[in-house]
Order: C-alpha cells, then structure tokens, then sequence
C-alpha cells in the first residue's frame, strides 16, 4: 500500500481526526500548523514544559519530544544513565539527533490511535521527562549550573529555579 492509495489516506486522516478529538478531550494545549502535526505542551514540575510532537503518518503516528541539548561534560555517564532507561520505558524511548541533543521518541500503529492510548503515550513522554531531567542535567551540565549558582547567587538573582541542584551547586552546603 503507498502512500496514495486511498486506504492509506483515510487511515491518516481517521487517525488525524483521533488525534484532535484525544486532545481536545484531554484538555491539552496543542497547536496544529498543518495537517495532521499537532504541537502539544507537557506541564511537568522538574522540566517545567515538554514540548511534544504527535505526528500522523502513511501507517503510524510518531511522537517526538525534546529532551535537553547535548551534554557539556560526563558525556558517558550521562548517555549511560538515559540508555539504562530505555530497557524499562513503554511506548517511547530516549534517542539522539546528528548532533546529540536528546529526545523522547516513538511510534503507534494508525490503529491504536484512541483518547486512552494517546493519554497513556502523553503521560508516558511527561513521566519518562519530569522524572529523568534534573538527574540527566546533574550528570551532563553540572559546571554550568554551578557557574549559573555563582553568578545569580553574586547579583543577588531568584535561585529558585536551581533549587534541585542545591546539594551540589551551593557552596555554603
């Protein structure tokens, strides 16, 4: 079947309508630039927003959500630490682009394109991101958040954003 037959058309677009009414149905803000690409924000409390990409296919729809940039330092336990995660995620899975910046990626067959699925998929992006993202930005960026300690702590800047850091950004601890 290719992409122009029209089996594979009225699949995508069944699935593209799904996909709407899953989020409208969720209560998720999500913008759509066009067909079938909806651009959906993940409120979390670690990583404050995930920005994440369901996009519908020829056969599958993809989900594609932003992680963090490439790490500055530590670069093999960092990618240890996401990779030992994989084995243990459901429905998506840490991946890399060209240039190592990280993402949370994976795909559901056009068939199992429902409001639940679409919720357990979504909650798993928010889960696997929240859960994972002060411990990846430990492992990757620790110089640069204690520098970015100093300087605020130095101007007398909020720390209020850093606090998960504290136990090794904070010179007086």
């Amino acid at each position: 079947m290719s992409a122009s037959d029209p089996a594979s058309s009225s699949a995508s677009a069944s699935a593209s309508a799904s996909v709407a009414a899953a989020l409208e149905e969720l209560g998720l803000p999500y913008t759509s630039e066009r067909a079938g690409a909806y651009l959906v924000r993940l409120e979390g409390q670690h990583k404050l927003a995930t920005m994440t990409w369901l996009i519908v296919g020829t056969h599958s729809l993809a989900v594609e959500a932003f992680f963090c940039r490439q790490p500055d330092e530590n670069h093999a336990a960092f990618y240890r630490f996401l990779l030992e995660r994989n084995g243990r995620m459901y429905g998506v899975h840490f991946s890399l682009d060209p240039v190592g910046d990280v993402y949370l990626t994976g795909r559901l067959p056009l068939s199992a394109v429902s409001v639940s699925d679409i919720d357990q998929l979504l909650g798993c992006v928010l889960t696997y991101s929240d859960e994972n993202f002060d411990t990846a930005l430990e492992l990757g960026f620790a110089s640069a958040i204690r520098r970015e300690w100093a300087w605020r702590a130095k101007r007398g800047e909020s720390l209020a954003n850093l606090q998960a850091f504290a136990r090794f950004a904070d010179p007086d601890r």
